[in-house]
């Protein structure tokens, strides 16, 4: 059987990031999962990725049709943006870590983690529902994407904020806060595109037909164009498949060339000589004499 045009684009973002999939867990595995959060929701994306092409790869193999394997593939789907978001975010506050690696306002980015894991749930609660037509549904699906709109937007002010006070940020992540706000752009154009399929259409049920053939309530809206079903597959492609792969990309690039193991030593040893370089001429000065 062959792949619908949607399969084959399942299919080359297996190919996309199964390697990532693997430099992400090495990611982890450097910087540890309680101070490199960002990178832990790089892995949850990838892994979300993966699997969910793979529901969609299968779906479009399977005979007969499988609703089940289409909705859970078109769930993960749409749930990818709430871990980049995520992993913006830590990355962020990452880049508040002082010295001595102590992360500030944790209190602070909990709580905003919280509430974007709030909304991606709420958007999966309204596609498992048994009618996941239904008006409460769509309701569910659009609160969650408007939740994560907003959250775009925290972001963007907080990486403001911090370059406010870049003066207090140390050599390195510096240069992430850098890296951070080159991804930002790609990363409002995913959002903008969520935003946009969520409002495409007042319905993502699946039917399956007598024949045994998924297909998907017609949609001729306005934003029909936008819908992450039936919509163009360019726009599918380039607002959304391109833009997380920029992003990733960018990530995982500045994950191995900037050494951020390194901040805290290198302050650490320019305060100890500044220290010593204090404490040998106060000897010198007693010594000679006046």
């Amino acid at each position: 059987m062959s792949l619908n045009t949607q399969g084959i684009l399942a299919a080359v973002s297996i190919a996309m990031y199964a390697p990532f999939l693997f430099i992400s867990i090495k990611l982890v595995a450097k910087y540890g999962i309680l101070q490199g959060d960002g990178w832990v929701m790089l892995l949850v994306f990838c892994i979300l990725r993966v699997l969910g092409c793979c529901l969609l790869v299968a779906a479009d193999e399977t005979t007969p049709v499988s609703t089940s394997l289409y909705v859970g593939g078109y769930s993960l789907q749409a749930s990818g943006l709430c871990p980049l978001l995520l992993c913006t975010l830590g990355l962020l506050h990452s880049v508040f870590q002082t010295p001595d690696g102590v992360m500030r306002y944790k209190i602070i980015f909990r709580l905003l983690q919280a509430f974007g894991t709030a909304a991606v749930i709420l958007m999966g609660m309204s596609y498992a529902s048994s009618d996941s037509s239904s008006s409460t549904s769509n309701i569910m699906r659009r609160t969650g994407v408007i939740v994560l709109a907003i959250l775009y937007i925290i972001v963007v002010g907080i990486c403001i904020f911090i370059w406010t006070q870049i003066r207090f940020v140390m050599k390195y992540r510096k240069q992430l806060l850098k890296v951070i706000s080159v991804a930002l752009p790609f990363l409002a154009i995913r959002t903008v595109y969520s935003v946009l399929t969520m409002f495409s259409t007042s319905s993502h049920v699946m039917i399956t037909t007598a024949t045994t053939a998924a297909t998907i309530q017609p949609n001729t809206g306005d934003l029909a164009k936008f819908n992450i079903f039936t919509g163009e597959w360019q726009i599918y492609l380039v607002m959304y498949m391109f833009m997380e792969y920029v992003i990733v990309i960018i990530y995982s690039v500045a994950s191995f060339v900037l050494p951020l193991n390194e901040d805290g030593k290198n302050l650490l040893t320019e305060m100890r000589s500044s220290s010593d370089s204090i404490s040998d001429r106060v000897s010198m000065s007693s010594i000679i004499p006046s």
